[in-house]
């Protein structure tokens, strides 16, 4: 299998996921090996007991606006942590970076990364919906708070990951930081140009499809 799924964290963030999407779901997971499993909060003490040995178990917090409380952010990790997650994405809150709230937005990240103490935080920008500078900003303020990466897109804004933002974002945070492009991310081409551009972990919920297409060019010699 191409290495391509150990980058992959395949995802289903559907609001109409049902428990035999969810069950299909970690049957895919389990067969490609993909490096996480990205599900809604209600779904973690479901996947936990279907849990791969080589995959990770991912929910999301402040999902898909950012806008919850510091506070609700706070429990909503720890009560994550306590059902099983391994991993978490966390959106920032837009409205306060964009009204240059610097200090709310990285105490908020430090208080998160604090509970989610070692394991990986992931912190969404939704980078659509951010100026240049404000991308800058950001990247900056998540390397200097406890989190390890930064995340292009939740994938329910009006645009997903592009391949200058990857770009941009992993200059600014240099080599050994985390960079996940996600939303919109369907082919293997699309997925093989977003590492190229600098992401080392990708979210996708076509992570089946884009395997399958790697391992068809492999074979072919493509």
């Amino acid at each position: 299998m191409d290495t391509l799924n150990r980058v992959i964290d395949q995802t289903i963030l559907r609001p109409d996921a049902t428990s035999a999407d969810i069950m299909k779901f970690m049957k895919d997971v389990a067969e490609y090996q993909f490096y996480a499993a990205v599900v809604n909060p209600c779904w973690v003490p479901t996947v936990v007991r279907m849990q791969p040995e080589e995959t990770k178990i991912c929910s999301v917090v402040g999902f898909p606006f950012g806008a919850s409380t510091t506070r609700t952010k706070v429990y909503a990790a720890e009560d994550l942590i306590k059902n099983g997650c391994n991993e978490i994405d966390m959106v920032m809150n837009i409205g306060r970076l964009k009204e240059k709230d610097f200090k709310y937005i990285g105490k908020e990240i430090k208080m998160v990364s604090q509970v989610c103490a070692g394991m990986i935080l992931k912190v969404i920008i939704e980078t659509c919906l951010l100026t240049r500078d404000e991308k800058v900003t950001a990247a900056n303020i998540i390397t200097e708070s406890g989190a390890h990466f930064v995340k292009t897109s939740t994938g329910y804004s009006h645009e997903g990951a592009q391949l200058d933002d990857v770009v941009l974002l992993r200059s600014v945070v240099g080599p050994d930081f985390g960079v996940k492009a996600s939303g919109g991310i369907r082919t293997y081409e699309q997925a093989r140009n977003f590492i190229s551009a600098g992401a080392n972990r990708l979210g996708t919920s076509s992570g089946v499809s884009i395997v399958q297409e790697a391992v068809r060019k492999k074979t072919s010699g493509q």
